[in-house]
């Protein structure tokens, strides 16, 4: 038997659904909340829940690993505070808490949505942060959007540089392809859109912890080279891994912060 998604209980009272939409309330008290369904990658479609909170430019957040925590909750809440308007997207585990160690549902949509250890291609999921970007954009009045996207979708937040809607893109510790070496997450198609989109509006951001074991050397030094002087890299000493959520590191957060706002005009 499936465990709902949301308090983890073999049976809900209230049913998964209806457990799922509490808590998303609960937990994080937002203005209002869609669901989203785009396209995925080699056909099919997926739909998921976006929340939003705050008034100003856009800013898309992707989590960063399955659940979304109270640490990413602090982020989004500090980006309102500053005076962006966060789409918070939620695609993957359960919402108020990080979990490691999925259900048979959550395995599955792994699968279908991530290739963790794709190389030179990207996931499935890629077309629809796609779509998402765009559905923002329109619900902003065509307003440019900052995406920041954290470890499992790093990469995303650069890769959708090629897109008009978006203003700029923040990679955060960046991780995809698990043990990829010198590979990147995005084939050479993805990464020549994603360079003209740069160079037309300023460089990327990619950052890392210098000691992180997950987004590691290797992979900065791909982005390096495939992005050259149209991507921003900064590494910052410790050996965290979450810049901006569990290992919480303030002038990564400022290095963000400023980026985004230089690009959106706050």
């Amino acid at each position: 038997m499936l465990r709902c998604l949301s308090c983890a209980e073999k049976t809900c009272p209230a049913g998964p659904i209806a457990c799922y939409t509490s808590r998303m309330t609960s937990d994080w008290p937002h203005d209002t909340a869609f669901a989203f369904t785009g396209p995925l990658h080699g056909g099919g479609t997926a739909t998921h829940d976006i929340l939003v909170k705050g008034e100003g430019p856009p800013i898309l957040l992707l989590q960063e690993m399955p659940g979304i925590g109270p640490e990413t909750l602090a982020l989004a809440d500090r980006l309102v505070a500053r005076g962006f308007r966060v789409y918070l997207a939620h695609f993957l585990g359960p919402f108020g808490r990080l979990s490691f160690v999925g259900n048979t549902l959550r395995v599955l949509c792994i699968r279908r949505e991530f290739h963790a250890f794709a190389r030179g291609r990207e996931s499935p999921i890629g077309a629809w942060f796609r779509a998402l970007a765009n559905e923002v954009s329109t619900r902003e009045g065509g307003a440019r959007v900052g995406v920041v996207g954290m470890c499992l979708t790093g990469g995303f937040a650069l890769a959708l540089m090629a897109e008009p809607a978006v203003a700029g893109g923040v990679a955060s510790q960046p991780s995809l392809p698990v043990l990829g070496g010198d590979a990147l997450h995005m084939d050479t198609d993805q990464i020549a859109a994603a360079s003209a989109g740069m160079a037309e509006k300023g460089p990327g951001l990619a950052m890392r912890y210098s000691g992180d074991k997950l987004s590691t050397g290797r992979h900065m030094a791909a982005l390096k080279r495939a992005f050259g002087a149209d991507l921003e890299t900064v590494e910052f000493e410790g050996n965290g891994h979450a810049l901006l959520t569990v290992h919480f590191h303030d002038p990564a957060y400022q290095r963000m912060e400023a980026y985004l706002a230089a690009r959106l005009g706050l």
